[in-house]
């Protein structure tokens, strides 16, 4: 294939979430980027937040056709963020798309997060086959958030990372601001603050006298910099964090190095 003809090929653009196909996030982000590339949908059927990097194993997995965004091919899967990138891939694609899109995610992955999130994950296996992906979330988890915003910047982060030569296990988070667009302030490149949840689980009986728990918290910043993730998004920045699947502690293995001897 020519040059030319390479430059004018239209990407292919895997796009998925965890909220699941019929959240509004999803439609959100196949509409800000749908005229760019070839857009492909493959995301779970039901909600499915905070499911993490979890797979199917022991059950099947079904697909479905679904005509849900005109002039763009849909498909539900039964089965988790993750194993809608592996199905994807496999079964509806035949090929590793150019890149991965998940979300627009309702609701923060900020910091300690991205640990946790359906939406990062579908991303972070993306990146282990070698796709190039972001992961986007809207801090709004209501079910009408205003998406102005987040499809502006959504948009804007695809052309560049389509434009930009990057890694092939390049991983984005981006998280935007609950706001009007025309107050957010740009995009800041950042490192994942210091933050977690202080849990507690409230304990309650149900009808037949037996106990439950329902898990509940407070989100804390233990990181003041203003370098990061929080700092950013409190300030009206959309925040961009390249984050990794290799999680080893490279500072921590060369101590230990002495543990061979």
């Amino acid at each position: 294939m020519s040059t030319a003809k390479k430059r004018n090929k239209r990407p292919v653009i895997l796009i998925t979430n965890d909220d699941g196909i019929m959240a509004p996030g999803i439609r959100n982000l196949v509409e800000a980027v749908k005229d760019i590339g070839k857009i492909v949908v493959v995301a779970p059927d039901k909600p499915q937040s905070g499911m993490g990097h979890a797979i199917t194993i022991g059950q099947p997995l079904r697909l479905q056709k679904m005509h849900l965004f005109e002039g763009v091919e849909a498909w539900s899967c039964t089965g988790t963020p993750v194993d809608c990138v592996k199905l994807a891939v496999d079964k509806v694609l035949h090929r590793k798309p150019d890149l991965c899109l998940s979300g627009i995610n309702h609701g923060a992955n900020h910091s300690i997060n991205v640990i946790y999130s359906g939406t990062m994950s579908a991303a972070v296996e993306a990146a282990i086959e070698s796709i190039p992906s972001a992961g986007f979330s809207l801090l709004d988890f209501s079910i009408e958030a205003d998406f102005e915003g987040a499809r502006q910047y959504a948009r804007t982060v695809v052309e560049k990372m389509l434009s930009t030569p990057l890694d092939k296990h390049t991983v984005l988070n981006v998280n935007i601001p609950s706001c009007q667009a025309s107050l957010l302030k740009g995009i800041k490149v950042c490192r994942q603050a210091y933050a977690k949840y202080e849990e507690d689980f409230i304990e309650r009986k149900d009808p037949h006298g037996r106990d439950y728990y329902w898990l509940t918290g407070e989100f804390v910043n233990f990181d003041k910099g203003k370098d990061t993730d929080v700092w950013a998004l409190n300030n009206n920045y959309v925040s961009v964090v390249p984050v990794q699947f290799d999680l080893t502690n490279y500072t921590l293995k060369n101590k230990l190095k002495r543990w061979e001897k």
